[in-house]
């Protein structure tokens, strides 16, 4: 089969395009075709080709949301891996191979930190601290289809009409002090703040929100930063809670994640997908990457 392998041992970029033996099958790891796959994730979807022991018939249609292979340098930029049972998830969706290869972990990302990190059964109004990011555009999607009032921040005015069209409520311009907007605003403070700028805003994240509100702290696309005197007793407000989330495996399962394939097929749910290159293209498609800010793209990879 043909795989890239980054050759550069000293963790740089190096792709070689080599011939590699595939995967040899075995009991409890599924021998999977790869169709497309997500750049810098370690997620792929294909089709199944020996199931090893799984009660899934040969052509099968999947998403693997971790992968084990040969070689761990091919990663899942390769013609056919293997994917233990337990990280595979049956995809009953006609969709386009790229567009489903953007999906399995940035849906999990997103449904986690709404329903895990937001706890957001209980409520009505959301803010996207970096909203015009790929998990910030994805959280709009999801939080609409929840029927939530969602606003988002971007720090400059040529992304309000495209966050408006993507489903935002309210959006803001983020210049370090949204709360005072919303203070001078007609709009009440919202009940739940998702921070993915990061601790460069988390205080005047917590004073978006209201009495009993929530914010969650998931992303540094501000960078790393700390907030100078933080100090928790003073700077959380009183009745404000704040959480973490960081994302796991088990935090989407297979009928949630069913569920956000048929509102994609109806066109009732779109995700961002920054562009789709070839299979012999990869190097093309890492130089892509490594030139876009942290999560604000998805490269897609189509195999031959």
């Amino acid at each position: 089969m043909i795989a890239w392998v980054n050759t550069d041992a000293a963790g740089g970029a190096q792709w070689q395009r080599q011939e590699q033996p595939r995967p040899t099958p075995r009991d409890g790891w599924a021998l999977i075709r790869v169709r497309a796959v997500a750049l810098d994730r370690s997620e792929c979807v294909g089709e199944i080709v020996h199931p090893g022991g799984l009660q899934l018939p040969v052509g099968t249609r999947v998403a693997a949301l971790k992968v084990g292979v040969s070689q761990p340098s091919e990663g899942t930029y390769a013609e056919y891996v293997l994917v233990p049972h337990a990280d595979l998830f049956p995809l009953n969706s006609q969709l386009p191979w790229d567009v489903l290869a953007a999906l399995p972990t940035l849906l999990r990302n997103a449904h986690g930190a709404l329903h895990i990190g937001l706890a957001i059964a209980d409520a009505e109004s959301l803010l996207i601290r970096g909203g015009t990011s790929t998990i910030g555009l994805t959280v709009l999607a999801l939080a609409k289809a929840a029927g939530l009032r969602v606003g988002v921040t971007t720090r400059t005015s040529d992304q309000i009409t495209n966050l408006i069209h993507a489903g935002a409520d309210e959006v803001w311009i983020d210049n370090g002090q949204v709360a005072p907007q919303i203070a001078a605003s007609i709009f009440k403070p919202y009940d739940r703040v998702l921070e993915l700028v990061g601790d460069s805003t988390l205080e005047d994240s917590l004073a978006c929100v209201g009495p009993s509100g929530l914010v969650c702290r998931m992303g540094n696309l501000g960078g790393p930063a700390s907030p100078e005197n933080f100090n928790p007793r003073v700077d959380i407000p009183t009745a404000v809670e704040l959480t973490s989330y960081q994302g796991e495996a088990a935090d989407l399962n297979g009928s949630q994640l069913q569920t956000y394939l048929d509102l994609a097929a109806a066109a009732r749910l779109s995700l961002p997908v920054a562009r789709v290159f070839n299979f012999d293209d990869l190097a093309a498609a890492q130089r892509l990457l490594a030139q876009s800010p942290a999560g604000a793209k998805i490269v897609v990879l189509r195999c031959p």
